[in-house]
């Protein structure tokens, strides 16, 4: 583990690869092999990529983009940059070319590497007629493109002693990434972090003993490293001494969890939703006596609360259920995890209940791009949280919540502002240096944070109520059929909803019913399956207010996804862009 004091700059973490062999720093299963990257061949590439950025003219505070999923070549290209005064300019590879575009542009980006032959297409086509791009290397080889070896290749065999000029020359106040935000609508913002900014939030993470992490760990990556959640834990996880092993893809995790038997891993609640169904409709396959236990032990793990002693007869209830119902949860997740991290969007409570209950514990937190990420997060180990809530706030950062219930921050791990916005940036950060979130929320026991939802999308009924569609919604997910879905009803007389049902849960019951259905449109048409629906938001609404209740629904038959520009790459909903779409439909919800 790296010294604190030692740790100034985020390239920094390199240092104890000079004189600690680690034989599988970096990680990646590709045809069926996991290729591993040794600390020392991990610092060989960086130098000898850093030399070549160097041949190919690269000056210090010139940005260099990257547009690929997870990969050890992502990180030889990141550290590679900062270690010559360069600025990595990350991209999510799902975004349009004409965001491509924009970012080539608003960022003066020099060059840029791509994970293969459709990203290149899109990258060069983002850049034609832009004159700051000198070339666009591929990770994986295509025809007539440039390959990111060649960078490292020209600067094998060059004298290095420049890269530690260079590197003495980099302060913790000096830009290391610009990372444009996706945004539910316009054009995204370039979020400035410095070296300072991101290694803050490390220390404060490490300080505040928020994770039991030790050398010698795993953890598997799967969320995108394009995104500051995912990176900075990378930098965390090399803080600590531990390996990152990067998934194939989102389809194969489970596979690589059982492979890599990984002691941590970050994910967001929608694949925890997932898990957590499939291990259901396992459950409602049993029968007799291991059906009667499986749900006892869900239940039990339903009302489970970590931060409360348990009695005698509920200790021996958990010791049984933990031995046959949930050990076999953990064998799924590799037998050896001791946490995971949630963010990016609100956890469901009885998640995070049944979880800690099978004996998983689930950490979960909050934070913005524009703050590193983290703002706050569940301690668990020693236990420190509540359920429903979002932790404990970080020593790096001070907290205050607004008159109007808006969520604040100020402290080390703060953006400076948005690239080339001062507008944007006065809105963002007050002339006292508060960032306003634009996320509502209180303090619960003084301690930890809650988040009750965003400040400009709640909305007001025509009887003058207010409602936080964030909380309706999350209570609809709450049902094990319902995957997606967004609550609506400003200036109505109460609020309705779009929602797109779990279909595997819901063909399991159909199949169990004797309905017949041959598709999803089927599905939702068929009246029996439209009674189950109205059921279900029944019983997930009787927990919220009277005026907050959804009274009607419309069903859709497919998912919300990035490809339609109905949620960001974060998952956030895109609410204008999906009510257009289906504005004709939930108009009539009220006639």
């Amino acid at each position: 583990m790296l010294e604190s004091s030692a740790f100034t700059r985020v390239f920094d973490l390199l240092k104890p690869l000079e004189t600690l062999e680690k034989p599988d720093l970096f990680c990646k299963k590709r045809d069926g092999v996991w290729s591993k990257y040794s600390s020392s061949e991990s610092l060989d590439v960086i130098q000898n990529m850093a030399m070549g950025l160097i041949e190919l003219g690269i000056k210090p505070g010139e940005k260099v983009a990257i547009i690929s999923g997870n990969r050890p070549a992502w990180n030889f290209v990141d550290f590679a940059t900062q270690i010559i005064g360069g600025v990595t300019v990350p991209m999510y590879p799902t975004i349009t070319v004409e965001d491509y575009a924009f970012i080539f542009e608003n960022a003066e980006v020099k060059l840029v590497f791509v994970e293969g032959e459709d990203l290149y297409l899109k990258a060069k086509e983002a850049a034609k007629g832009n004159k700051n791009i000198q070339a666009i290397y591929s990770f994986d080889p295509v025809e007539g493109a440039p390959i990111w070896t060649d960078v490292r290749d020209a600067g094998q065999g060059k004298d290095r002693s420049v890269l530690q000029t260079l590197q003495d020359a980099v302060k913790p106040e000096d830009l290391l990434t610009l990372i444009y935000t996706s945004g539910t609508t316009g054009r995204p913002k370039g979020v400035m972090l410095t070296h300072h900014n991101i290694v803050s939030n490390v220390k404060s993470l490490e300080r505040g003993k928020f994770f039991n992490l030790k050398a010698g760990d795993k953890a598997l990556s799967f969320l995108p490293l394009c995104h500051i959640y995912e990176r900075t834990d990378i930098y965390l996880y090399m803080f600590y001494g531990v390996s990152t092993y990067y998934a194939e893809n989102m389809e194969t995790i489970a596979d690589n969890i059982r492979e890599v038997q990984p002691t941590m891993f970050a994910t967001v609640p929608r694949l925890l939703e997932k898990v957590y169904d499939k291990i259901m409709a396992k459950g409602n396959e049993l029968t007799g006596f291991k059906r009667t236990l499986f749900f006892a032990a869900i239940d039990f793990g339903l009302q489970y609360d970590p931060m409360k002693k348990l009695g005698f007869l509920d200790s021996l209830k958990l010791s049984i259920y933990r031995k046959l119902i949930f050990s076999k949860w953990r064998e799924a997740l590799g037998g050896k995890i001791r946490l995971i991290t949630s963010g990016s969007a609100a956890l469901q409570p009885r998640l995070s209940r049944v979880f800690w209950a099978a004996g998983i514990p689930i950490s979960e937190g909050y934070g913005l791009t524009e703050t590193s990420p983290v703002i706050s997060v569940s301690r668990v180990e020693p236990i420190d949280f509540q359920v429903g809530c979002v932790g404990s706030v970080l020593d790096c950062l001070e907290l205050k919540i607004a008159e109007d219930g808006e969520i604040c921050v100020k402290g080390d791990s703060i953006m400076p502002g948005y690239y080339k916005n001062p507008e944007a940036t006065a809105e963002a950060i007050d002339k006292d240096g508060w960032f306003h979130t634009g996320d509502i929320g209180e303090m619960v026991q003084g301690k930890y944070l809650k988040i009750t939802d965003r400040k400009k999308e709640i909305f007001k009924t025509s009887g003058g109520k207010y409602v936080a569609p964030q909380l309706v919604e999350n209570k609809l997910k709450e049902s094990s059929f319902i995957e997606q879905c967004m609550v609506t009803g400003e200036g109505q007389k109460f609020p309705s909803a779009l929602i797109i049902p779990e279909f595997a849960a819901l063909a399991a019951w159909c199949k169990q019913n004797d309905i017949e259905v041959t598709s999803t449109e089927d599905m939702i048409a068929n009246k029996k399956v439209f009674a189950k629906m109205e059921e279900e938001v029944r019983m997930t609404m009787a927990a919220v207010a009277k005026y907050e209740q959804v009274k009607r629904f419309v069903l859709l038959p497919r998912l919300f996804t990035i490809a339609d520009g109905e949620i960001t790459p974060t998952l956030k909903l895109k609410r204008k862009q999906i009510y257009a779409k289906h504005e004709a439909a939930i108009l009539a919800l009220y006639e």
